[in-house]
């Protein structure tokens, strides 16, 4: 099935209705965004207390901490994009949303405010 097939207009009505297949391909990209926001979140978290804990009270041997947060960035991002290209969304939305997985406490947010969107767009 063809992105242009997912969607369809009633005449009647000029109300978009989501097809069941574009529900799946876009229910899906949403739990691996969501499951990926909450990871990233919590490992940033973490990279805040690992340098703190550095510069601040000179503890070190938690260097692990920024690489594993890098790579779970880079599978966010790779989420993120998968979603946007679903959901189309513009691309301000999906670099601002992307950014949010560099900020403390804020990919927390933005999942919580593209969940929303998402799943009222798509009838989630």
């Amino acid at each position: 099935m063809t992105e242009k097939n997912l969607d369809s207009t009633t005449p009647a009505t000029g109300e978009t209705t989501v097809s069941d297949a574009a529900k799946a391909h876009v229910r899906g990209a949403l739990l691996r965004y969501r499951a990926l926001a909450w990871i990233t979140g919590v490992w940033l978290l973490l990279l805040v207390a690992e340098v703190v804990a550095r510069y601040g009270f000179d503890v070190g041997g938690f260097t692990w901490v920024g690489v594993a947060h890098g790579w779970i960035y880079f599978i966010y991002l790779i989420m993120t994009v998968d979603l946007s290209i679903r959901a189309r969304w513009s691309i301000g939305k999906l670099i601002i949303t992307a950014i949010a997985g560099t900020i403390p406490f804020l990919s927390f947010y933005f999942e919580h405010i593209r969940t929303k969107d998402v799943k009222e767009q798509f009838q989630l």
